[in-house]
This record gives structure tokens, sequence and C-alpha cells, in this order.
């Protein structure tokens, strides 16, 4: 069954397409949302949120739009929501068990290589958290979802010059937290 066979069946009131959706979808919206919020429970509650409403307002999406572009950018929109709301910045470091690098770091070759990699990892994880909400939103799009700056700028309804300047804004930020120099493109 594919994504529009799961939404008909939900628009007839069949409970079970929203079972396929949580299947396919959800592992990568809560990585989304936890890259944009970094607190795991508050990403789960996120992506929990956005498959209820969308869930109550099935009825209303549009089968012509392709589903997984439209509902991960109602995670991103929602978990720049609940960014904005909590206005935080979260220290990241801590067991490096987070669902989202753990299976990276066990596939290093030595023990070595995984205590530099779980290192690189916390200070990126680190800056990515220091950045603003927008900031890192863009950057979840552009490199984890990857999304193209044109796709960026029609679902986020702005000029593709906006995109580009917000992705060379958080790039230019998180070069000044990393300490590096010249440009990652």
């Amino acid at each position: 069954m594919d994504d529009i066979e799961a939404i008909g069946r939900l628009k007839r009131g069949d409970i079970n397409g929203l079972e396929l959706l949580i299947a396919r979808y959800q592992l990568k919206a809560i990585r989304t949302a936890f890259l944009i919020i970094h607190d795991e429970c508050l990403a789960e509650d996120v992506v929990q949120d956005v498959f209820i409403r969308f869930f109550r307002h099935a009825h209303r999406f549009d089968p012509a739009r392709p589903f997984g572009p439209y509902f991960l950018r109602c995670v991103v929109n929602s978990a720049l929501d609940a960014a904005q709301k909590d206005h935080r910045e979260v220290p990241m470091g801590g067991n490096g068990e987070d669902p989202v690098f753990f299976s990276l770091i066990s596939q290093a070759r030595s023990v070595e290589g995984q205590v530099e990699f779980a290192q690189l990892k916390g200070e990126i994880l680190g800056a990515l958290a220091r950045l603003p909400p927008h900031q890192r939103a863009a950057i979840v799009q552009r490199y984890y979802l990857e999304m193209s700056e044109q796709e960026m700028a029609r679902e986020l309804e702005i000029a593709t010059g906006t995109v580009k300047w917000l992705l060379n804004a958080a790039r230019t930020r998180l070069r000044t937290l990393l300490k590096i120099q010249g440009s990652p493109e």
C-alpha cells in the first residue's frame, strides 16, 4: 500500500491507513524534530501531535501533493514552534546514545575511531544547538532531509534568495562555532 492509498483509507475513516504512515515516516520525523529541538521526548511529542493533526484533517489533504515532503514540513514547523517556545540552548554531549547517531558510532572501525567520532559528533551537535531555530531548521532541511534550495523556498513560501541567506548565515555561524576556516561548499 502506498501513501495515497493509506490517506484514502483515512479519508474513509479507516485508522489502519495511519498505521502505515506512522511505520513509514515516524523515525525520520522524530530525527528531524530532534535535530531542531535537541530534546528526544519533546521531539516524539511533536511528531505524535503532527500525526494526530493529520489524522483529524486528512480529508483536506490534496492527493496530488506528495505526502512525505508535506508531512516532514509540518514536523519542521511544529519543531520550530516548540524550539521557540522553549527558547533554550541544550548542551550536547552526554552519553553518546541518542538514536540519531548511535548507529553511526557503532560502525566506527576502532575504539580510537569511536572516541574521535563521538567527540566530533558532540562538537557538531553542540554548535547546531547554538544556532537560532530558523537557521537550525534550514540546516536540517538542506542537509538531513536533502531538500534543494528551490524545494525549501517553495515549502517555506519565501524567495530562494532568502533561503540562500538563511543557509549562508547558518553555515557561517557553524564555522565560527566550530572554528573552521573556509567554505564548506
